[in-house]
């Protein structure tokens, strides 16, 4: 299973379940109402699918900067890419590597454990560096929607030529607007993160992935850290 899965299906219960003791609020967009609960329910599950796809995303940052997420199957592997930096998990390691220098530097540590609970800080520097994770976004889903002042409004686009359902939020935390395509990708988001400013759109998206996407950037100096064994 993706490296974040689980956590995606823990915070969409954990919404659901509290959702059904507080009530549901509707909102409306061209007179077609739904209710809160049924709408983060789907953008997350849509989100929590995607992770067992195999799929690469490449994303338009600010400043003509940008970033990209890649994941395959058997095993299950992603890598993140983000100005600066990227991070890779596969069943043999967890690859932080930074590229500011001349020379791309990265880290291994041991991958996370089969079957354990994946956190939110292993995204921590791509959501630093403007790209916002999956994980990020239910948890904003989550806040907005358990938050009785705000106000949720339902639409749909296109993203780089994929239907994508959006929900732009107002709340007391902060406003935010973040699109889903149908295949459960992330196709945009715009709003504050940790008080950060963040804005990116899905460019280009296909179901093939490069062979050597899970590598280390070519010529990097490597630190293994993993425990012997690992």
């Amino acid at each position: 299973m993706p490296a974040a899965s689980t956590t995606l299906r823990m915070l969409a219960v954990s919404v659901i379940a509290s959702l059904t003791v507080t009530g549901c609020q509707t909102f409306e967009d061209a007179g077609v109402a739904m209710g809160r609960s049924e709408l983060v329910n789907d953008l997350a599950a849509r989100l929590d699918r995607a992770l067992e796809l195999t799929y690469s995303a490449d994303y338009q940052l600010p400043g003509g900067q940008s970033a990209a997420i890649v994941q395959a199957q058997d095993p299950a592997r992603s890598a993140y890419t983000y100005p600066g930096g990227r991070l890779t998990v596969t069943p043999e390691a967890i690859t932080r590597c930074t590229t500011t220098g001349t020379r791309p530097e990265c880290t291994l540590v041991a991958p996370p454990a089969p079957g354990s609970k994946p956190t939110v800080t292993l995204f921590g520097e791509a959501n630093a560096q403007g790209l916002v994770t999956p994980p990020v976004v239910v948890g904003l889903l989550t806040a907005a929607a358990l938050d009785p002042q705000a106000v949720i409004r339902q639409s749909d686009t296109t993203v780089a030529g994929h239907h994508a359902a959006c929900v732009e939020v107002q709340a007391s935390s902060g406003d935010f607007t973040a699109c889903v395509t149908t295949e459960g990708v992330l196709g945009s988001f715009t709003g504050a993160v940790d008080g950060k400013p963040m804005d990116l759109a899905l460019s280009r998206y296909s179901a093939t992935v490069d062979t050597g996407a899970f590598d280390p950037p070519a010529g990097a100096g490597l630190v293994d850290r993993r425990p012997t064994g690992s």
